[in-house]
């Protein structure tokens, strides 16, 4: 992987990362289209320390306020009461889904989910359950002629249950082209949550995921599958422009709909569709790790 290659990459992942439009179906179509070798899963994984390393500085008041009662709810049981201290458990328990079927289908995630078919599949399908899901959330925020607006829950409502539900959404985004932060939100808006409640469940659910997947592939990077320099430049890269994308993104969605993320999905998965029946593209196209 040159330098130049590392940049884009980097950018594009930081760009990508917290908009309901999937880094990693982009970060494998940058490359295919490109046509530089895919980055990899690994590669991806280990970027994706440095946009949760900007989840980790913009939610830091939050992060630290719920580490800090999580910790002395272990100790004081009065504690345990506390909307914090529930909170630290619910990240741990909505961390379970993706854990266990990232290591079940590891070989899958590396090799046959990343065929471009299956990614214009993905973009396009789950397009369309976020379309939906922010239909319903605008319908109960609106009301009508002849019902009132409806209140949508908060996450101080969120319950184990719910919580679950999330951490399933979010293992989903394990195949290139669902986006994380596109499942999480979808789930939590057809549970019935805001727009903001969601998107915060949502960021603060991939740091213990995002930062573990990303630990577990430094052994490639060790044993020469990734190479060190560009892949933590495109790392530092993507924390930057992370960072304001995320900043950008909460104040987006308290009065913006989702609906140009999933216009854009669904054109860039037929047009996906269009290239790969043409024969423009190979659906492995720049599969060989370079």
């Amino acid at each position: 992987m040159s330098w130049f290659e590392s940049f884009v990459l980097g950018l594009v992942q930081g760009l990508t990362e917290f908009l309901p439009i999937s880094s990693s179906a982009h970060l494998r179509l940058t490359a295919a289209f490109a046509g530089w070798h895919d980055p990899g899963a690994a590669f991806t994984a280990i970027t994706q320390i440095g946009t949760e390393a900007a989840v980790l500085i913009y939610f830091r008041k939050d992060i630290v306020r719920i580490v800090s009662a999580w910790s002395r709810s272990l100790v004081d049981r009065s504690m345990r009461g506390d909307h914090d201290a529930q909170m630290g458990w619910l990240v741990i328990v909505g961390s379970i889904p993706i854990g266990v079927l990232g290591v079940t289908f590891k070989d899958q995630i590396e090799g046959p989910f990343r065929d471009l078919r299956l990614i214009a599949t993905t973009l396009i399908v789950m397009g369309i359950v976020l379309g939906i899901a922010d239909r319903l959330a605008a319908r109960d925020e609106a009301g009508g002629r002849h019902r009132a607006s409806k209140e949508r829950k908060t996450l101080k409502e969120l319950g184990v249950k719910d919580g679950l539900i999330f951490g399933c959404c979010q293992a989903m985004a394990l195949i290139p082209g669902v986006s994380r932060s596109g499942a999480t939100i979808s789930g939590g808006l057809l549970m019935g949550y805001t727009r903001e409640a969601a998107a915060r469940y949502s960021f603060l659910l991939a740091i213990p995921a995002v930062l573990a997947s990303g630990v577990f592939e430094l052994k490639d990077a060790g044993e020469g599958h990734v190479s060190w320099g560009p892949t933590i430049f495109a790392t530092f890269i993507a924390f930057g422009v992370g960072y304001a994308v995320i900043a950008w993104f909460m104040k987006f969605i308290t009065t913006k709909s989702f609906m140009p993320f999933v216009i854009y999905r669904i054109i860039l998965g037929i047009l996906l569709f269009i290239l790969v029946g043409a024969g423009v593209l190979s659906p492995h196209a720049g599969e060989s790790a370079g």
